[in-house]
Parts: structure tokens; sequence; C-alpha cells
């Protein structure tokens, strides 16, 4: 498993207390596994196969970083409801 990083971070917050700057998809993979929100749907299981994809260099740090962000704002679409 390789340490890549993404060219430009990408903030996560999901509630006003908490800020995640988040540099590549190994920190993508812990937040999505740790502490993410209970919305669970195909945007995360994307992203965290994605991310793991990109860390065993099946796919590309931005192609994970895409993903990434497809969950991020599902996940925030479901919090504001």
């Amino acid at each position: 498993m390789k340490q890549t990083i993404w060219t430009e971070p990408v903030e996560v917050n999901f509630d006003t207390s908490t800020r995640n700057i988040i540099a590549g998809p190994f920190d993508a993979l812990a937040l999505l596994t740790e502490n993410w929100p209970h919305t669970r749907g195909l945007t995360f299981v994307r992203a965290r196969s994605a991310c793991r994809a990109a860390l065993d260099g099946r796919k590309t740090p931005e192609e994970a970083r895409r993903c990434f962000e497809d969950a991020v704002s599902e996940a925030r679409g479901h919090r504001s409801h």
C-alpha cells in the first residue's frame, strides 16, 4: 500500500465542532470507516472502494478524491434534513 496525497486537500465539516482536512485516500478511508455519519449510501460505498483501490494502485488518487467528494456531498445533504 503506497501513501498518496491529493493535489489539493478536501475540508470536511459535518458539524460546527469538527473540521477535518483530508489530504489523500488514506485519510479519506480513515474518516469513512471511523467517523462517518450514519448515512451510508451508494456514494459512500464507491468512495470507500475507490480509496482502497487508490492505495493499492488500481485507481488514481484523483479518481478516489472525486468519489470521496461525492460521498461528502451526499452525507451533508442527508444531515441537513
